[in-house]
């Protein structure tokens, strides 16, 4: 369903990936080089522009910023994007800057404090690689879905990529929810978020829905966000698990 013309999307990381995202139909990893034919990758390709701000600003100008009575973090966030964010069609802009959102977000000192044993430093590996692909899907003001890959299923895409089990792929699920997340860890998700022009929002009710999420652009329509995802999404899910690699006999 893809209708916008784009050459394939090289990107090299600071993080080399699992070569198994290599099952997923479009995307090539090279270590830290992933190569993404979108043609072939995307389920839907509507949109090749996205909104982002530099990491390095977020870092300076907003992190270490307070909300007070007067001004949310959420309005924080917007501010900054307004002030800071960017067109690009650059799409490997677009991972790059997601890979520091995420390296920042899961990053391996949450292991000790935040009661979830279960979860490792691999764990969090597969998180950032994940949230850094889903970046390149994309909501509009409307509302609509412009933008969806294999990563929008983020249970789907990492049991065919890691192997995972539905218990532990819907227990990596909820970390990427912020279930894990106290409060100080949802403020800081706001913030690092606004490096990539909105704030993240799911589908899902939960692990059972398992319908993923995305970076949407504060104002968007959730209302037209959920009847569009729900006119595709069962469907494409089934073919993101056509790619499960049977277990070893």
């Amino acid at each position: 369903m893809t209708t916008t013309d784009i050459t394939d999307i090289t990107v090299e990381l600071p993080e080399a990936f699992d070569p198994r995202w290599s099952r997923l139909p479009g995307i090539q990893v090279d270590g830290r080089r992933i190569t993404i034919d979108p043609a072939e990758y995307f389920f839907r390709f509507e949109s090749n522009t996205w909104l982002v701000a530099e990491w390095e600003l977020v870092k300076g100008r907003l992190l270490d910023v307070d909300e007070t009575a007067e001004s949310a973090v959420e309005q924080l966030a917007l501010g900054f994007i307004k002030q800071h964010g960017e067109s690009t069609s650059d799409a490997a802009r677009v991972l790059a800057t997601a890979y520091e959102v995420y390296a920042y977000l899961f990053r391996d000192e949450h292991l000790t404090g935040l009661g979830l044993p279960q979860i490792t430093a691999e764990h969090l590996r597969m998180l950032r690689e994940a949230a850094t692909l889903m970046a390149l899907n994309k909501v509009e003001p409307d509302g609509r879905i412009s933008n969806v890959g294999p990563c929008w299923f983020f249970p789907a895409a990492t049991s065919v990529v890691f192997d995972l089990d539905d218990e532990t792929g819907g227990l990596l699920d909820e970390v990427y929810h912020g279930g894990w997340f106290n409060e100080h860890r949802r403020i800081e998700s706001i913030k690092a978020h606004a490096a990539l022009g909105g704030r993240l929002v799911h589908g899902c009710q939960s692990v059972p829905d398992q319908s993923g999420g995305v970076v949407a652009p504060y104002g968007a329509s959730m209302a037209n966000f959920r009847n569009d995802l729900a006119a595709f999404k069962a469907g494409w899910i089934e073919q993101v698990h056509a790619h499960r690699v049977p277990p070893a006999a």
